[in-house]
């Protein structure tokens, strides 16, 4: 696999819940199935699992296991497959790799900065390298500053990837336009920078970002796979699709994702309006706005 293969459009996939019973709402595999056939028909290039999209953290380690497992045994054959294994403790998020090393039809590996101690460009080389070093399956760093109060500098990721040669790419949410532009002179010409937003993928396919992981495609996956393609293959189409779909990018984080992304797929009654606490429905102001954009647009 080349570092190309890991191209054009990604879903981060959200996990559907069954009914709250005041014990807890089981993940519903019913709904799972009905989501992952959607992007099986859209021919979406990757999907990736267990990320915040997905309420990960408040999945149990048991529960990650059997979701893999089940989206590997529907979608082998018919798209990549990629699985956050972030966590805080460096050594805890090898333990999640040694888990899923076992598993055949994993593609990639994504992880993110550690949050909240702010760790110094040194302990940030240390975890990266550390993750990075324990398996021969890709990696994928995430650098997103606006959530882990810390951002993975240019010269630290340089020296991870001439470290780390399984680190392909990164998805740089650091909002700092020059250093994106820094990231994407000087790291090697095969490595990929990806857009962070769905709003963006228009103006930054444009310098060849590589792809997107977007939260649109769990919604309206054939679309997004069309327009990402006509992006990335600079049609004319692309223009005018972007023009389309800003309003829509924009309403869909009218909240905190994935509040409306989930709202969007129960009106349409492909999931139930259900999440795990402390994530809970969106609040009624924002959701009656966000739904009335839907259904006066026609999406």
């Amino acid at each position: 696999m080349t570092n190309r293969d890991f191209s054009w459009l990604w879903t981060a996939l959200v996990t559907p819940f069954k009914e709250w019973n005041w014990i807890n709402n089981e993940v519903d595999y019913d709904a799972l199935d009905r989501l992952l056939q959607m992007q099986i028909d859209a021919k979406v290039d990757w999907v990736l699992f267990l990320w915040t999209t997905a309420e990960n953290p408040t999945l149990t380690k048991q529960e990650w296991l059997e979701i893999v497992k089940f989206w590997i045994k529907k979608l082998s054959w018919k798209t990549k497959i990629m699985v956050n294994v972030w966590n805080y403790s460096t050594f805890d998020s090898i333990e999640n790799i040694k888990m899923y090393d076992m598993l055949e039809w994993i593609d990639a590996y994504l992880v993110v900065n550690p949050y909240y101690n702010k760790p110094t460009q040194t302990w940030l080389y240390l975890h990266f390298t550390t993750i990075a070093d324990s398996t021969k399956r890709p990696v994928i760093l995430y650098n997103i500053k606006w959530r882990t109060s810390v951002n993975l500098n240019t010269d630290t990721l340089l020296k991870i990837i001439s470290h780390s040669k399984n680190v392909v790419w990164v998805k740089e949410a650091s909002w700092d336009l020059e250093q994106m532009k820094d990231v994407i002179a000087r790291a090697p010409k095969d490595f990929l920078v990806t857009s962070w937003d769905d709003g963006l993928t228009y103006e930054l396919a444009q310098a060849w970002w590589g792809w997107v992981i977007s939260v649109a495609s769990n919604l309206i996956p054939k679309e997004m796979k069309n327009f990402v393609d006509a992006c990335f293959k600079n049609s004319s189409e692309a223009k005018i699709l972007n023009e389309k779909y800003r309003d829509f990018f924009d309403k869909i984080f009218i909240q905190t994702n994935p509040l409306p992304a989930k709202t969007y797929l129960a009106s349409k009654w492909i999931i139930k309006e259900e999440f795990r606490l402390p994530i809970c429905k969106m609040d009624d102001k924002e959701r009656g706005i966000f739904l009335d954009f839907i259904k006066s647009n026609n999406f």
